[in-house]
């Protein structure tokens, strides 16, 4: 793969870099009530719904704005008003469903691990036997602060275990890894167009388990957000209430289409773990140190400590590394001080070997001879 119009390589969560054929689908105009665009909707809703292995139990329904928003449609429609949320938090977006309860006025607890250690489903089983008044289980799939693997599906049983409801936010890792919405089981789970599909940003949606959904009637606090009124709608006629984003839509029609033709989940999610073994390796050759053990980490976003070495400075770093076409991520830890590199999006090993041929380059530029953290 090579940088298409000079483009620079996003090596970030997302937005991403995607496909020349993805751009250029979101170069002709729709009209949202045309025949053309309602089966777009169809084929995408109904796509979502297979690559969640949700079958007949299942609906998609999508929602205008970025994944937060269908994160916190999915917390106000399905998080009843008298019902009470605990949020199993490993980072930025687990505190960030916290803050939508905040403003939602709903009733929730967490429990909280650092940001390189998974939770504890036997903790999750206590809190579950300890608090009765705790109807709904909600985790993140993939926490893209740090980059871990969260263990949703021994999470999930222990909520069904105890009869509870489990909401799922898999935005950093659906489309990449295997996640089955009918096995876990869960009620919902939220993703969006701009993550492991290689959509463009603009689109959330939401895999919701029907009869639940049905049950969600009046639980929403907001019009635009609220996915079962959303959902009726889309069942009457398959058009969007209010006016969706054409444009994203049909790029991401186009980018499932090419998901599918790279072998799906496991094809897409074969070239993200080749770059990423290719991105660690390469990155311990340079002398830095992941935050993560290799059995947690998941082929999305890599957290590296930051160089203890005193003349190492992030923004030059960085500026360079954009100057030369490509673009990282900052860090987000309390844990230590950290920077990230995503694996995914249009991006082979080949681009990866390129970043970090960039990364050495720049490293001798600034005179920087060990990358190690600080020794605690």
């Amino acid at each position: 793969m090579t940088a298409e119009t000079h483009e620079p390589f996003l090596l970030t969560p997302g937005p991403l870099t995607t496909s020349a054929t993805t751009k250029q689908a979101m170069l002709r105009d729709w009209g949202s009530r045309d025949a053309a665009f309602i089966q777009i909707n169809r084929d995408v809703r109904n796509r979502l719904v297979e690559l969640a292995g949700g079958g007949d139990a299942f609906t998609c329904v999508p929602v205008q704005g970025s994944g937060t928003f269908a994160v916190e449609a999915m917390i106000a429609t399905f998080l009843p008003r008298d019902g009470k949320l605990l949020i199993l938090i490993n980072g930025a977006y687990g505190h960030r469903i916290a803050k939508i309860c905040d403003y939602l006025g709903r009733d929730y607890v967490i429990y909280e691990t650092t940001e390189d250690t998974p939770p504890d489903p036997s903790e999750v089983d206590s809190m579950l036997a300890n608090d009765v008044s705790i109807s709904h289980v909600a985790v993140i799939h993939c926490e893209t602060t740090s980059g871990i693997l969260n263990p949703v599906a021994e999470i999930a049983a222990v909520v069904a275990r105890r009869q509870r409801r489990l909401l799922v936010d898999s935005m950093s890792a659906f489309g990449a890894l295997e996640i089955d919405v009918a096995g876990l089981p869960c009620d919902a789970l939220a993703a969006s167009s701009n993550k492991c599909i290689e959509g463009a940003p603009g689109m959330g949606f939401v895999i919701c388990h029907t009869d639940a959904l049905v049950e969600t009637k009046g639980n929403a606090h907001s019009l635009s957000l609220d996915l079962e009124d959303q959902w009726n709608a889309m069942e009457k006629n398959a058009q969007w209430r209010f006016t969706p984003p054409t444009h994203v839509v049909a790029a991401f029609h186009q980018a499932l289409a090419e998901h599918a033709d790279e072998g799906g989940i496991a094809g897409r999610g074969r070239r993200y773990r080749r770059n990423c073994e290719v991105l660690v390796s390469g990155m311990r050759a340079l002398g830095f140190k992941p935050l993560l053990p290799d059995a947690l980490q998941a082929p999305i976003i890599v957290t590296f400590h930051m160089p203890a070495d005193p003349g190492f400075d992030f923004q030059i770093f960085y500026d360079r590394l954009a100057e030369k076409g490509y673009v990282i991520y900052p860090g987000k830890l309390t844990v230590a001080d950290s920077f990230r590199i995503g694996c995914i999006g249009r991006l082979d090993e080949q681009v990866m070997r390129g970043a970090l041929g960039a990364i050495g380059e720049t490293l001798e530029e600034m005179g920087i001879r060990e990358c190690g953290p600080a020794v605690a």
